[in-house]
């Protein structure tokens, strides 16, 4: 062979190379179809494992995913009970305020009903204010007697003996504080 060809290139049973020139060749091949064999290997485990693992992290990402939507709903909860809550708390807290100024009102409209002068414009005025923040007087006369709204302190005899009770005089008003009886009226009962 000419001088000119590769050493890889020559045959080696002419005698134009030493044996050992091409030992590392073949060594070099086998450890590359190793190398080869051993990635196409790991490729193929890896594709068999990649639908597992995907499913494992699908899995796990839903379950955090629910964790994390419960706790918002949690936390929306948890501030709507709290605000529901700090509200109530202020309305009782108001309510009595204006249950303790319902001695006041009472005193005025007695006053007033004795024809006393001067004290119908500060009684109208306190009840425009106490009506803004929730107060309302109740009108139960010649309505039907409701024991939730009125206690009966007088009873009469009806003309109709079969008729329902019916308030026939209110002899102290009574109030609702926002929706929910404040006090219950004092009245006189027919039937």
């Amino acid at each position: 062979m000419p001088d000119g060809m590769p050493d890889g290139m020559r045959n080696p049973s002419s005698g134009d190379t030493p044996d050992d020139a091409t030992a590392p060749m073949g060594a070099s091949m086998d450890a590359l179809a190793d190398e080869i064999a051993g990635e196409i290997a790991a490729e193929i485990d890896m594709a068999e494992l990649l639908p597992t693992e995907l499913e494992m992290l699908t899995a796990e990402r839903d379950q955090f995913k629910d964790i994390a939507l419960r706790l918002q709903a949690d936390f929306e909860n948890y501030r709507k009970r709290v605000s529901t809550q700090q509200s109530d708390d202020i309305d009782r807290a108001t309510g009595k305020l204006a249950e303790s100024l319902l001695a006041v009102l009472d005193a005025c409209e007695a006053a007033f009903a004795h024809g006393v002068e001067g004290v119908e414009p500060i009684w109208s005025q306190l009840m425009g204010v106490l009506h803004k923040q929730g107060l309302e007087a109740m009108d139960l006369a010649e309505k039907p007697f409701d024991p939730t709204l009125a206690d009966a302190v007088l009873h009469e005899p009806a003309d109709d003996a079969a008729a329902e009770p019916v308030v026939s005089e209110v002899l102290r008003t009574g109030y609702h504080w926002k929706g929910r009886v404040l006090r219950p009226a004092m009245v006189k009962v027919r039937g």
